[in-house]
């Protein structure tokens, strides 16, 4: 239980000096000590055992492997159920400064969309043939058989050259031996790179967010910059972070609203005395900024922007999404950056009068006006959206259940969204399919029922499984297909605080057994009987000196 609780919550196992005259034993060895006090039986063990204390490094990490074990029989059980199968990675540096790549398995069970983290890998090299190696070690033990292969139907990476080829990548590699495992290149970083490519397609516009960072670095270099924010804002501006475009969103956000406060900030810090000429000199810069109808005119651009930028980002980091959560999104998206493209000439006549009414600079220095600028931006987002979010092949199986178009489905049946479908997954009986579709889209009931998962669960709840064989088989297959790889973020996150640097020598086993305690506790948590099959696998795993099952 001490070695649970303490992976649970991400804690050190072990300390300084574990003997018993240290003053720092450890998070467990202190845990046990605890325990102890309260417990007179566990105590008299602790005092007069010879053979079998179980406070040893050894033993920690028995146990944990055993844990580790009992996880995984619990996830293969729930994998072995699943009709279909999908596979996330994704690689970072521990800190340590080796490689990891991250596995994660995504299935549908029980009308439940789930991804549960598989492993830590540690590659030994970064080609593409050695990461595609790796994978297909981990889908080895996941899948039983060559019969399984058409189970895996989907993976998905970020778009690196190694990962996303098309002829020798990671994905092309895997696809050659699971032929319907289709590869889905994570939204979220796609939406990534459409932001820097629109944010660098104008020289102005790479001037203004360099100038916006600018205020995020001025005041993060000094705790007493930072004393003077917190005084007067009474708020902190978010550090700008180049892979994460909704920190940028952030702090164009937090410098508009709080413009007049910030520059009382900064006249406060450049009038507090002994203050060195190069606080000075930055602060007067950043007031400047403050001052200028150019740096002003792009804020509240992108602050218009921004907010939709914000609400697509935490929609592609939700859990489980599936595709056509994810289609919905990408259109709300494209419909909102279409009102702002279609009111920009009114936003630019305002602001030019109200903000700055005495100077209105229409030519900028490279001869566009901002209006003109301003709207290359939003076209470039558009076109890059329309180009990378467009729904090809596989994706458009999700098209087959919008429930917005189903009542046009009626009179028109969508054949090149199906023959598409049923191209990409010939396990399908094509025929059945489409008598089960025109029959939903015939029933007004279906028209209310939004999102590819609510149809699984309607099948499911109504008995249909059997009626609708394949429009089941195929919603699941949307279902186990991912749109991102968030859930490989989460993980690296996770692994930065359990491999500290006062930790950096961890082995990959106890790193993957602390890993999925803390992941994946709420999983553990309603495992039938944990702690006893834990008892039953460490026991079973050596020999050891004392017995601890009833023979």
């Amino acid at each position: 239980m001490c070695i649970k609780f303490c992976g649970a919550f991400e804690l050190a196992l072990r300390g300084h000096d574990e003997t018993s005259s240290s003053e720092n034993p450890g998070i467990y060895q202190g845990l046990i000590n605890f325990a102890s006090e309260l417990d007179s039986a566990l105590a008299l063990h602790l005092r007069d055992a010879k053979v079998f204390k179980g406070t040893s490094k050894t033993i920690q990490n028995d146990l944990l492997d055993a844990m580790f074990e009992v996880y995984r029989n619990e996830l293969i059980n729930q994998i072995k159920s699943a009709k279909f199968i999908a596979i996330e990675a994704d690689e970072t540096t521990d800190t340590s400064n080796q490689q990891q790549m991250v596995v994660i398995i995504r299935y549908v069970f029980n009308g439940e969309i789930f991804e549960k983290f598989w492993a830590f890998v540690k590659p030994e090299g970064y080609s593409a043939d050695i990461l595609a190696n790796c994978l297909m070690d981990q889908l080895k033990l996941i899948l039983n058989s060559p019969a399984d292969n058409s189970k895996l139907i989907a993976q998905s990476y970020d778009g690196a050259a190694v990962m996303s080829g098309k002829n020798n990548g990671v994905q092309a590699i895997i696809k050659n031996i699971f032929p319907h495992a289709h590869f889905v290149h994570c939204y979220a970083h796609q939406f990534n790179l459409i932001m820097e490519r629109a944010t660098q397609c104008n020289r102005n516009i790479k001037i203004f967010f360099a100038n916006v960072q600018s205020f995020s670095t001025f005041f993060s270099r000094s705790p007493k910059r930072t004393a003077v924010l917190d005084q007067v804002v009474k708020r902190r501006l978010p550090r700008a972070v180049a892979t994460r475009w909704n920190f940028k969103s952030r702090v164009v956000n937090t410098v508009f609203e709080y413009n007049e406060l910030l520059k009382e900030c900064l006249e406060n810090i450049i009038d507090q005395p002994g203050i060195d000429s190069k606080t000075i000199s930055e602060a007067s810069g950043l007031l400047k900024f403050l001052d200028c109808p150019e740096f002003m005119y792009w804020l509240n651009m992108f602050h218009r922007l921004m907010p939709h930028v914000e609400i697509f980002f935490n929609q592609a980091q939700t859990r489980g999404i599936e595709s056509s959560q994810m289609q919905a999104a990408v259109d709300q998206f494209e419909q909102q950056i279409v009102q702002i493209r279609q009111s920009f000439n009114d936003l630019e006549c305002d602001e030019d009068e109200v903000i700055h009414p005495a100077k209105r600079p229409r030519v900028t220095s490279t001869g566009d006006s901002r209006s003109t600028i301003a709207k290359e931006v939003l076209d470039t987002i558009l076109v890059h959206v329309k180009d990378r979010f467009d729904f090809k092949d596989h994706l458009n199986a999700a098209k087959l259940f919008d429930a917005r178009s189903f009542k046009s489905y009626r009179k028109s049946f969508p054949q090149n969204h199906f023959e598409s479908t049923v191209k990409s997954y010939p396990m399908l009986d094509s025929i059945k399919l489409k008598t089960e579709l025109t029959a939903i889209y015939e029933r007004d009931d279906m028209c209310s029922v939004d999102g590819v998962l609510l149809v699984l669960v309607f099948i499911s709840e109504n008995n249909l499984t059997t009626v609708f064989s394949e429009t089941n088989k195929l919603v699941d297959i949307i279902c186990t297909t991912p749109m991102t790889t968030v859930e490989c973020e989460r993980c690296f996150s996770t692994l930065k605080r359990i491999k500290t640097f006062l930790r950096s020598t961890m082995s990959e086993d106890r790193l993957n057994a602390l890993a999925t305690l803390s992941i994946e506790k709420k999983f553990i948590q309603l495992i039938p009987d944990f702690d006893n099959k834990v008892i039953e696998v460490f026991s079973k795993k050596k020999d050891r000196r004392m017995d601890f099952l009833y023979k």
